[in-house]
């Protein structure tokens, strides 16, 4: 007691500690770009990017250069009208060393700069600065090149005039990310890509150029891409829809002003079973939507309603036309700019202004309905695919009642297969989807009982990419899933509606060989989570076990690889081991060629193992790459294959 006092007594006005703006970025950093793996490193690109893409909103800009250096750095130029150098009254420094080390500086905050913005916080570059180990900001303006070099946040030096210029002006920033925040600073070429290629669509005319300039090709070039769209959202929607069969013969598409409020939509039916709508403001992807999304709907579905009515061709239907009937099938877009957004939360994830609704819901209205006039061959394909859709929802829901039946929360039971773990708490819980009843087995006589359950999967299951939502209910895998985790299948207001809190995992774990039918057996189990139980992955609750691929021997020494690589490497050390004993190379083709224990050490114990959350970083780019890899059209998915792997045999 006397000891407790004693500590109480220590806290005192010199316990506070008032943290400098920069000092809490680098404490804290997680509270500004989300986390400090790989979808934080990226952010600092991202942040820099934004900063080039408000002065193409404000009119300044219209080109802008990517560059993916050595040593990990990043180098992004634009020839806006660089940040200004002048002394800063208030601050006495230059202006740009304001921008870059002052938390909340910033032109966006001044609607005469710029009359949008998707950075409105003022936190962008100067959170780059203070979580980079270096950073050199190079200014081009009036005719002179200003240079001023920062470290983890600070300036080494005032800012200095270096050089005459007759190139226009612009602002370069080189960064480094510190090594004391972030472990691993490699950037993924494809991340960044996928991120530039969106703004590109979003703001179209802008040219914004990636090159990787860390290695070459065999052909001694570096790997470039440019991205640059005339048509803006219509090319967006033809990209992402390229692996599925249009029903309609053009994009439909609008640019508008209502309410000083400018709307940009482009959107097109597929023969596909799943809704893809994705939505922006001031270019942030909105991933849980808001107001502009909910005028989209209101717009979509009061219009396509009246017209279905009107044409008599829901003179037969039994009963109601539902608001997910209109969207099936359906690829849109919806882009906004908002002087003043407000967000839902600190994600920038949910816009909650509004104003925005009825502006976007009359300015689709009105771009529906004049195309429905006009195109009336598309018209009645459209509405055939609402009938469709409407007859799929009811046969879905007697499935999905099927499925209830058995939910544990019923009392029915769980599944037959399923090996629960003694622990009732989901924070601590995790489950094994395992392929095959024979590795099924070997994890239930390896894994810890307390806090890990395991639940065979039979073969592949389906492939809900090209399947009827009712088909999926129906399939007795997806079912075991559902009843196993014990969360619902969504209602016929919102399909894809899970009630978490009654989910009894937080890890759900899907464990394959590591071989090509494991890897397809993965991208099954993906796909059916992405399109039916996104909110699971966007709460960081899917990972994908990494069993070793080999089991490198010599002697009594052994050790596991999980890839070509690191099995070298183990062979050399092996080799020099001294004795003349041969090293002996096991290759892991499934599961079921370990026993127990070395599964529990390789591959399911939480001090060893190795875990890959599945996160989504771009939700446009990943519905694209589903529909490519699990789709019916063979050349795009060769072509990534091709592209992305160091052996593929390719079986179309």
């Amino acid at each position: 007691m006397s000891e407790e006092k004693e500590n109480k007594q220590d806290y005192g006005a010199d316990s506070i500690q008032a943290l400098e703006g920069m000092e809490h970025v680098r404490m804290r950093p997680s509270m500004y770009i989300g986390d400090v793996g790989m979808r934080g490193l990226h952010h600092l690109v991202y942040e820099v990017v934004d900063n080039s893409i408000d002065e193409a909103l404000a009119g300044h800009c219209d080109t802008i250069h990517v560059e993916m250096l050595p040593g990990d750095g990043i180098y992004v130029s634009d020839n806006g009208r660089g940040i200004p150098v002048a002394m800063h009254k208030k601050e006495g420094v230059s202006a740009l060393e304001v921008v870059m080390t002052k938390i909340g500086a910033g032109g966006k905050f001044d609607k005469d700069s710029y009359k949008v913005s998707g950075g409105l916080h003022g936190v962008g570059v100067s959170c780059v600065n203070a979580l980079s180990q270096k950073l050199v900001a190079t200014v081009h303006r009036d005719g002179i090149v200003y240079e001023q070099e920062y470290c983890r946040g600070k300036a080494v030096a005032p800012v200095a005039e270096i050089g005459k210029t007759d190139n226009g002006n612009g602002t370069i920033v080189t960064f480094y990310p510190d090594e004391q925040i972030f472990s691993e600073r490699t950037y993924n070429y494809d991340t960044l890509a996928a991120r530039l290629r969106e703004l590109s669509y979003l703001n179209k005319g802008i040219t914004i150029t990636l090159i990787d300039k860390r290695e070459k090709d065999e052909d001694g070039k570096y790997r470039e891409d440019l991205f640059k769209s005339e048509r803006g959202l219509a090319e967006f929607v033809e990209f992402l829809d390229e692996t599925r069969e249009q029903i309609i013969e053009t994009v439909i598409s609008l640019e508008s002003e209502k309410n000083g409020i400018p709307v940009e939509v482009a959107m097109v039916y597929n023969n596909s079973y799943s809704e893809n709508i994705h939505s922006y403001v001031n270019n942030i992807n909105t991933h849980e939507g808001g107001t502009h999304l909910s005028g989209f709907r209101r717009g979509l579905t009061n219009t396509l309603k009246k017209y279905a009515e009107g044409s008599g061709l829901l003179d037969k239907l039994k009963f109601d036309i539902a608001g997910d009937d209109f969207r099936e099938g359906l690829t849109a877009i919806i882009s906004v700019k908002v002087q003043e957004p407000q967000f839902e939360g600190q994600t920038k994830t949910k816009l909650g202004n509004r104003e925005v609704t009825a502006p976007v819901s009359q300015a689709v209205s009105e771009m529906l309905s004049d195309y429905l006039e006009e195109n009336p061959a598309d018209a009645k394909r459209i509405v055939e695919k609402v009938i469709l859709a409407a007859q799929a929802r009811h046969a879905a829901r007697k499935a999905r009642e099927m499925v209830q039946r058995k939910n544990p929360m019923g009392g029915a039971g769980l599944p037959g297969k399923l090996s629960d773990c003694a622990s009732k708490d989901p924070a601590i819980s995790e489950i094994y989807l395992v392929e095959g009843d024979s590795a099924g087995g070997t994890a239930k006589q390896g894994r810890d009982r307390h806090f890990q359950a395991i639940m065979p999967l039979r073969g592949k299951i389906l492939n809900v990419e090209k399947a009827m939502r009712h088909k999926a209910f129906e399939n007795e895998e997806i079912k075991n899933i559902y009843t196993a985790l014990g969360v619902r299948i969504g209602t016929e207001e919102d399909p894809n509606a899970l009630n978490l809190e009654k989910l009894r995992y937080h890890k759900i774990i899907i464990m394959c060989d590591a071989d090509v039918d494991g890897s397809h057996i993965q991208t099954l189990i993906m796909t059916f989570f992405f399109r039916f139980m996104k909110e699971l992955i966007e709460n960081g609750y899917l990972y994908i076990a990494t069993p070793p691929l080999y089991l490198v021997k010599k002697g009594k020494q052994s050790d596991y690889a999980w890839d070509d690589d690191q099995r070298d490497i183990l062979i050399q050390k092996f080799k020099g081991a001294g004795t003349e004993q041969s090293v002996g190379i096991q290759r892991y083709k499934g599961l079921g060629e370990m026993n127990a224990e070395q599964l529990w050490s390789t591959t399911m114990n939480p001090e060893f193992r190795t875990l890959r959350q599945i996160t989504i970083d771009n939700g446009a780019e990943a519905d694209r790459i589903f529909s490519m890899l699990m789709g019916d059209d063979v050349p795009p998915r060769r072509a990534f294959i091709e592209r992305n792997a160091k052996y593929a045999n390719i079986d179309t």
